[in-house]
């Protein structure tokens, strides 16, 4: 099972990215490059389904997870640290700000649903190293800038890691499990991680349009 990529790999995983990034009819235009998709038969990662280390239904989730996280960071790859800071208006979020969230994010869920805690319940070091990001607003516009991609990709790295060896010690019971308390009403583990995945789509909408508002564009 490959639950985690060595810096070198996750640089070419990112370049893979770019094929997805054109859309369908750019993607019909790669298609008499057999080079163009090795990458992709190789890491099988447009293949939505089981994988091996998991049960089904997890399986199938990690999946999904792996592919919105390619997807993500084909937008903000080659970023400067001034671009990452960049803030559109004084309201905005920055990318590394919102890269720093979404490891935070993550970092919540594996609280939540791997450790049982209940809804806020951080430990001192958890809130001291994700709190500001994942709240975002003024005080992650104060305390967050100043860090190179590298900064960002490795913390989303380490959680994705945490993530992956917990998620192959559970099974599909786990997963639909259904906790009746959830603020938003009754969930699932499943619907929870796939918010997890979800909440990534989101963002790479915002990364998308701040890149293409970047002085340097």
């Amino acid at each position: 099972m490959k639950q985690n990529q060595k810096p070198t790999d996750r640089r070419d995983f990112i370049k893979k990215t770019s094929l997805l990034a054109f859309g369908t009819s750019s993607l019909m235009a790669f298609s008499n490059s057999s080079s163009s998709f090795s990458a992709f038969a190789d890491e099988r990662i447009n293949i939505v389904g089981p994988k091996e280390g998991y049960t089904p239904q997890i399986g199938t989730l990690v999946s999904m997870l792996n592919w919105m996280r390619m997807v993500i960071l084909y937008p903000v790859e080659g970023m400067s640290v001034k671009d990452l800071d960049y803030l559109v208006d004084d309201k905005a979020n920055s990318v590394g700000a919102m890269l720093w969230h979404l490891a935070a994010t993550e970092r919540f869920y594996q609280i939540h649903t791997f450790e049982g805690k209940k809804w806020g319940d951080w430990s001192k070091e958890d809130d001291e190293l994700w709190s500001t990001a994942m709240g975002l607003g003024d005080n992650a516009r104060k305390e967050i800038k100043g860090n190179d991609l590298e900064f960002y990709l490795d913390k989303l790295e380490s959680v994705r890691a945490h993530t992956l060896e917990e998620l192959a010690k559970r099974d599909d019971d786990w997963l639909m499990a259904v906790d009746e308390e959830w603020p938003w009403g009754p969930t699932n583990n499943y619907c929870k991680w796939f918010h997890v995945c979800e909440h990534e789509s989101n963002h790479n909408g915002q990364f998308k349009f701040i890149k293409s508002r970047l002085p340097s564009t």
